[in-house]
């Protein structure tokens, strides 16, 4: 990979990174800090109907399902700025072979050749099978 698209690289994942910092911050100050008493600006602490209630949990979970997944995007985009800085950033880590340049743009943190990966995914649908 040349020098010029390793630092483009390195650029769009330290961007990539922030927009999902930046996410995660604003998910915690609306839904994770506040109790349903503050979010809702009732004295009491319970909604009164049922259907309420549903739609406050659920805007909770979704809450928690964003921030999860934004977690383990962060944890993804953080292992390549690792493989930059140890010169393995764009090696499959599977058959050693180069990583597209086309496919690091479109996932940065990819691990994977398109070979591998697909690979991957074919055999993590036939475990799934089996499991049935």
């Amino acid at each position: 990979m040349r020098k010029t698209d390793l630092e483009r690289m390195h650029k769009l994942l330290l961007t990539k990174k922030g927009e999902i910092l930046k996410e995660m911050g604003v998910i915690g100050d609306t839904h994770g800090k506040t109790t349903v008493k503050d979010a809702t600006g009732d004295l009491s602490s319970y909604s009164y109907h049922m259907a309420d209630q549903g739609t406050d949990n659920m805007e909770r979970e979704m809450a928690f399902a964003f921030a999860s997944k934004g977690s383990r995007l962060l944890y993804h985009l953080d292992e390549a700025l690792r493989r930059i800085e140890k010169g393995t950033y764009g090696k499959c880590q599977s058959c050693s072979k180069q990583i597209q340049v086309a496919r690091l743009r479109a996932v940065p943190h990819a691990r994977f050749c398109i070979a591998c990966k697909s690979k991957e995914e074919i055999e993590k649908k036939r475990q799934g099978r089996r499991k049935r």
